[in-house]
């Protein structure tokens, strides 16, 4: 029975920090959009910006919609760190590649450099 010895790359370490770094900005965006969720559910009429320039949504209806966008957004977050921790301690591979892929979904250039570096590194992974 042949055990697997895991390396020290520096690849798996480096895709974990990138993945987790992008799960921070998209809690930070996660937050930004609920604010401003909540901002137009209870206030239309804020910053210059009245319920007429929606029709024929209502402020209600874009701030559902802003809701939703934000919920979607705060899923791949969970998803990224938990996929940047598992590239840290070089564990489950595919979780590691998912959050990195979820963490490229805007087209980041962390992301597609995390996806690079586990690529390059599924070796090390136990």
């Amino acid at each position: 029975m042949q055990t697997k010895t895991v390396g020290k790359r520096w690849e798996p370490t480096v895709a974990g920090i990138l993945t987790i770094i992008e799960g921070s900005f998209s809690i930070l965006v996660f937050f930004a959009l609920l604010v401003g969720s909540i901002v137009l559910w209870t206030s239309p009429s804020w910053a210059g910006i009245n319920e007429s320039d929606f029709a024929p949504l209502t402020a209600g209806t874009v701030g559902a919609i802003v809701l939703i966008f934000a919920i979607v957004i705060l899923a791949l977050a969970v998803l990224e760190l938990l996929g940047g921790i598992s590239a840290l301690q070089k564990k489950r591979w595919g979780l590691a590649l998912a959050g990195s892929i979820a963490a490229a979904l805007p087209g980041n250039i962390l992301g597609i450099l995390a996806i690079i570096f586990l690529a390059m590194s599924k070796d090390e992974f136990v």
